[in-house]
This record gives C-alpha cells, sequence and structure tokens, in this order.
C-alpha cells in the first residue's frame, strides 16, 4: 500500500473535503440486486473506466480467444451471508476478464479453495460467471469494482467507490464475522462500516495477519494478507496461514449461531 492511499484512508473526512463522497453519489440502495446495477454500470472513475477498457480490448494472449468484461465488478454471494470477505480490487485479467469478483486468477482460486474446504462454497474454484458457483452463507466483495493500473486505485477512486461497500454492508444484515484481504480492504471496511468515526484511534482494530477483534454488537473481525501472487509465491502467505484464517471465520459463524 503507498503511504498516499494510506494517509487518505486514516483521515477522517469533512462534508465537502477532498476526498468524501462525490454530491452524485448515491444516499441509499433498496437491495443487492441495486447496489450490482449500479455498480456495473458506473462511471464515476474515467482513469479506471479507460484502462480497464484498454485492457478488455488488447486481452492477455493466454485469453485472446474471450470477450472480456471490461466493466466495473459487483459483490457476489449469499444475500443472508454470515461472512463478508473483502478484497483490494478486480484483477486486469481476472475479474475484469470474468465479471465476477476474485475470479479467473490465482487469488480467486486461494479464496474460493478456502471457501469450498471450510463449507461456504459448492465447489473449490471460480472461473467466470456461468460455473454454477454457490456461496452459502458468504459475501465477497472489495473496496475497488474496477481494476486498477499497478493495483493501485487513488484515494479519490477508493472513495467514489465507498458508497457501494456502505450499502452492501447495511444490506447484508446477517453478517457477523469479517475477512479483510490486505490493508486496503481493512481500511475501507473501516470507514464504510462507521467504525473508523465511532472509535478512537487506540480502539480501531490495526491491520495484522492472523489478527482477530471482537466488535461492538458482537460480530467478530479477521485479518489477512492478501493471496496476491505477491504474498504467496514469496511465502509470505502459506496455505497454513491461509487456512487458520478460513478455519477461524468458520468457527466463529458456527459459534455465533449457536
Amino acid at each position: 500500500m503507498t503511504a498516499r492511499v494510506a494517509r487518505a484512508l486514516r483521515a477522517p473526512r469533512a462534508p465537502g473535503a477532498a476526498g468524501a463522497r462525490p454530491a452524485h453519489a448515491p444516499a441509499t440502495f433498496a437491495s443487492l440486486a441495486a447496489v450490482e446495477r449500479a455498480v456495473i454500470g458506473c462511471e464515476r472513475c474515467p482513469r479506471l473506466r479507460r484502462y480497464c477498457e484498454r485492457i478488455a480490448r488488447e486481452r492477455k494472449r493466454a485469453f485472446a480467444t474471450q470477450a472480456y468484461w471490461g466493466k466495473p465488478v459487483p459483490g457476489f454471494g449469499d444475500p443472508r451471508a454470515r461472512l463478508l470477505v473483502i478484497g483490494l480490487a478486480p484483477a486486469a485479467h481476472g475479474g475484469n476478464r470474468t465479471g465476477r469478483v476474485f475470479t479467473g486468477d490465482s487469488s480467486g482460486s486461494w479464496l474460493y479453495e478456502a471457501l469450498h474446504r471450510f463449507g461456504f462454497s459448492n465447489q473449490p474454484d471460480s472461473t467466470g460467471r456461468g460455473d454454477r458457483l454457490a456461496l452459502t452463507g458468504c459475501y465477497v466483495t472489495a473496496a475497488a469494482r474496477c481494476a486498477p493500473p499497478a493495483n493501485r486505485p487513488t484515494p479519490r477512486e477508493l472513495s467514489r467507490c465507498r458508497p457501494y461497500l456502505e450499502a452492501e454492508i447495511r444490506l447484508l444484515r446477517d453478517v457477523r464475522v469479517i475477512v479483510t484481504l490486505g490493508h486496503i480492504a481493512h481500511r475501507a471496511w473501516l470507514g464504510a462500516s462507521g467504525l473508523w468515526e465511532r472509535m478512537g484511534p487506540r480502539e480501531r482494530p490495526r491491520f495484522a495477519h492472523g489478527a482477530e477483534f471482537a466488535l461492538p454488537g458482537g460480530s467478530v473481525l479477521l485479518c489477512s494478507y492478501h493471496p496476491s501472487r505477491q504474498n504467496t509465491n514469496t511465502g509470505r502467505l502459506t496455505r497454513p496461514m491461509w487456512h487458520d484464517v478460513f478455519r477461524r471465520a468458520r468457527e466463529r459463524v458456527d459459534g455465533l449461531e449457536r
């Protein structure tokens, strides 16, 4: 995470301040389906839209015969989810190609394998919108909905996406366990959930892999490194470390339901 993004996510947003929610942002959404439609049609970030559309035109050689999605990517999963998983953004040749978050790349393979292992998914991989994947008790989303160049959305771009995450958090009323994948997703969730403003600096959950926090209201927050190749290929994130996070997520969900 760049220092510029970190500073922007740490700083409180005054009304009308640079990077605050744009005036044209929708205040509320009636349903997850309405959020999905708004995300897919979103044009708020010209830089990201140009990048995603260019990638969709040029395509990667391995996917040269495939039609890329090329649009913003909505969240995916069970409307009655008890577990909410939040990542950074779609990958240029993953979600931007397939149209589903965490789908079609190595990060998605790591995520859905773990969700399947611990009973949240009906299959261990996600290849595209027509692959019959179904999540039970889990919803997957991201801090940014367009693939950003170099995987680095700007603070303003993250701010423009924030109303979608806010709406999902509000509409997913049954969520009791949250898993944030990486610093940016962690801070995006803190902001969108309102905890950043409601909690003092010493009370706010600090990101660290494997960290776990009991939240006001009885829900639980778990943190993990993002399963990017940068983390998994270097050994910073191993399968046992990754599985431990989702094993605990399963245990916390089951424990809170008793």
